[in-house]
């Protein structure tokens, strides 16, 4: 009777042992996973990136750009992830959306370096759009409210994106 005993408290003390360690192990792959680099949406390369300077240059000339870009994320909807925005060097922001609202990128993406392909555009962007975007990035019911008129923008329908991580 007392070997049964002894090896139930060993097997219970073993699986204890084991449940602690997996626990830790997942902790650690959270804590890794909350990073918020990887593919999203189609799986693209860095192959035939262009520069954001490139990007403007063509979009001064003609009506849209087809391709690949490197930037750097300055914000994303902190609802969804359902948009992020990059600073262009002519000191305006580019729009990045997600083909066909088909993906989301992680809401704690700002800062990090990306990689987006897809279509480009200049638009203009009506008053009510401005303030749902506003909505999204959780500006101040005044700050929303203080948008009164549309405005011209650079807009980027990604396919895929590579954020990458911190240079």
């Amino acid at each position: 009777m007392k070997n049964p005993l002894i090896f139930s408290l060993i097997s219970f003390l073993l699986i204890a042992g084991c449940n602690g360690s997996q626990s830790e192990k997942s902790t650690e792959a959270t804590v890794q996973s909350d990073l918020p680099t990887g593919y999203f949406g189609e799986e693209i390369n860095e192959a035939g990136v262009v520069s954001l300077q490139q990007l403007v240059s063509v979009l001064e000339n003609s009506e849209e750009f087809s391709g690949k870009v490197k930037g750097e994320i300055k914000e994303v909807c902190s609802m969804k992830g359902c948009w992020m925005t990059i600073d262009l060097p002519n000191g305006q922001t580019m729009r990045v959306t997600f083909k066909d609202y088909g993906f989301f990128v992680p809401k704690n993406a700002h800062g990090f370096p990306v990689i987006i392909e897809g279509v480009a555009t200049k638009k203009v962007t009506d008053v009510a759009t401005l303030r749902h975007y506003a909505e999204d990035a959780g500006k101040s019911q005044e700050e929303i409210e203080a948008i009164t008129s549309s405005k011209q923008e650079y807009a980027f329908e990604a396919i895929g994106v590579i954020i990458q991580e911190n240079a």
